[in-house]
């Protein structure tokens, strides 16, 4: 049995078949990890988000700042971007059956020395304490009051962790560091305007998993959501979103031996 962690999709329904046509994926022995953005932007988001939701439990993904996007659309919120890719979602007959898949799915996974989460974990918090964290929004988006809770979560601020943070803004500190989060200051606290390459950002600002002092530092956390900084493979980080939405790659990689695989987005990715 092997472990396939993947990129951010984002709506690229033929290059993930074709990446796991190359992986040699089989449901029935193998598990794929998604790193969270099945949808928006490209051309094929009720694909994909069918295909995963019906791979069970071969599959397992956390929630990303796109699929937490639609989620918000789905409810009746009228934040809409010009460039969404979501009416497909929206108007398919089993919408509702989609989003209650959606609204199920962890903001973070853990499982042996691997934490698989979109964006990144505040310095702050242990894998351990980003579970519990992860936790409490996961019981709010299945929960009574989750209309309320869409109402609430946008947002950047608080920009930082306190453990005295209660209600929404706790809730939205959890969301924004796993979901949107790119760089940080020094002590930890999160930027959200600066979204490009590393060496492109102020010299007040680090990549969150440089920061000092990261107390989950000790795992190996499975990223995406960061297009700009590619491809990343270090000791205690798989950072895989390599830009499929823009032309790029997709890229797995096979966690028990780190073999990584690719497919060339720009040649095999069909409009509709």
């Amino acid at each position: 049995m092997a472990t396939y962690a993947i990129g951010d999709i984002q709506g690229c329904f033929d290059s993930l078949q074709q990446l796991l046509e190359k992986c040699r994926f089989d449901p029935a022995s193998d598990r794929v990890w998604f790193v969270g953005d099945l949808v928006n932007r490209g051309p094929h988001s009720l694909e994909t988000l069918r295909f995963v939701r019906d791979l069970g439990a071969s599959a397992i993904t956390v929630l990303g700042n796109h699929d937490l996007y639609l989620l918000m659309a789905a409810a009746g919120f009228d934040r809409r971007s010009k460039g969404d890719t979501l009416d497909d979602i929206l108007d398919a007959p089993d919408c509702e059956e989609l989003m209650g898949w959606l609204r199920h799915r962890p903001l973070c996974h853990r499982e042996r020395e691997f934490c698989l989460v979109h964006a990144g974990l505040l310095p702050q918090w242990t894998v351990d304490r980003a579970r519990e964290l992860a936790a409490e929004v996961e019981a709010v988006l299945t929960g009574p009051t989750y209309l309320d809770f869409m109402a609430n979560m946008w947002g950047s601020e608080p920009a930082a962790w306190s453990d005295d943070l209660e209600g929404w803004p706790r809730l939205r500190v959890i969301v924004n560091a796993m979901t949107r989060m790119r760089f940080c200051t020094p002590d930890g606290a999160m930027d959200f305007k600066t979204k490009g390459e590393l060496n492109s950002a102020p010299p007040d600002l680090v990549p969150w998993f440089e920061l000092p002092n990261r107390r989950s530092a000790a795992d190996v956390l499975v990223t995406g959501h960061w297009s700009a900084l590619g491809l990343k493979i270090e000791p205690n980080l798989l950072a895989l979103d390599s830009g499929c939405l823009w032309g790029r790659h997709l890229t797995a990689i096979r966690l028990e031996d780190r073999e990584i695989f690719q497919i060339n987005c720009a040649l095999c990715e069909d409009p509709g």
